[in-house]
């Protein structure tokens, strides 16, 4: 018997078609975030998956990242901290050129684009429990 859960918040779609198991009832796709988890920026919704899927496109950054986002001169900002992987952080121009490719990529998936810095690995902050991987510091009227 299926289990039913309401209201979970969790972002996903019916699948057409039958199992190819043989069973008859629905199938759900993967989970594609939350939508409580969704920031709206300059009127565009965003869904921290989609940054971390970008994220996780390159070898050279470690896991962890950090978005934060601030009010400055009435406008809002995105930054977004990427943690490097322990074997690359020497070579300047590369580091450069990555940023340059992970902000088109990130503009192309969200619509907006972010600043990127790629900080050393073990600078940003850990919590316990679930990540904490979103740090609004916008005003609110």
């Amino acid at each position: 018997m299926p289990l039913l859960r309401y209201r979970t918040r969790d972002l996903t779609r019916i699948l057409p078609g039958e199992c190819p198991c043989g069973r008859h009832h629905k199938r759900l796709d993967r989970m594609k975030g939350r939508s409580d988890d969704m920031i709206i920026l300059k009127g565009v919704n965003i869904f921290p998956i989609q940054i971390e899927t970008i994220l996780l496109q390159f070898k050279e950054l470690g896991s962890d990242y950090l978005i934060t986002l601030e009010t400055a001169e009435s406008n809002d900002e995105m930054t977004v901290e990427v943690e490097l992987s322990q074997l690359f952080t020497d070579d300047y121009g590369r580091l450069q050129s990555l940023t340059r490719e992970i902000t088109r990529q990130l503009k192309d998936e969200i619509l907006v684009t972010p600043r990127v810095k790629l900080v050393p690995k073990g600078t940003l902050p850990k919590s316990e429990g679930k990540a904490v991987r979103v740090k609004d510091l916008r005003k609110t009227f």
